[in-house]
């Protein structure tokens, strides 16, 4: 049995070090994603968690899982935006991903957020779909993977 995911924000240059490190192995080398389209202005050292919230997974000792969450704008409306979850390959099957998506969740819900959006992997439709996710638009592609962008209200 896996020990339970212990789920932190970023809050310091090395907690980003370790999020930039799983992100990069995970979306770069793993899924292709070219560098220039993985990082942005919503990253550290860029925003230092002043508009957008990073929260890093740990297995024991080792950082395992990924994500972060970011109010946006869209029609009118303000929402949080989920993103860039991320699983360790040696982590998955443990439900670290669910755990990430919780917690983002209950991080957004704290700061007031009731609408939350996301842009998944289409393969990921019905994961997503279990908290009551559901697609709104046709499906795109991003960085070479068709993605489908899904919302939530409540």
């Amino acid at each position: 049995m896996h020990p339970p995911l212990a789920i932190l924000p970023v809050t310091d240059a090395a907690l980003w070090e370790a999020a930039r490190a799983l992100r990069h192995r995970v979306f770069v080398e793993e899924q292709a994603c070219p560098p220039e389209e993985e990082w942005d202005a919503y990253d550290w050292p860029t925003d230092q968690g002043r508009t957008c919230r990073h929260l890093l997974g740990f297995e024991g000792e080792r950082p395992a899982a990924v994500c972060r969450w970011r109010p946006v704008e869209a029609a009118g409306e303000t929402w949080a935006k989920l993103e860039r979850f991320a699983v360790a390959p040696e982590a998955r099957g443990h439900g670290y991903g669910r755990a990430m998506v919780e917690a983002a969740l209950a991080d957004a819900r704290r700061e007031g957020h009731t609408r939350f959006m996301l842009y998944a992997q289409d393969h990921l439709r019905g994961f997503y779909g279990t908290w009551g996710f559901q697609a709104s638009g046709d499906v795109f592609w991003d960085v070479g993977i068709p993605h489908v962008k899904m919302t939530l209200e409540g």
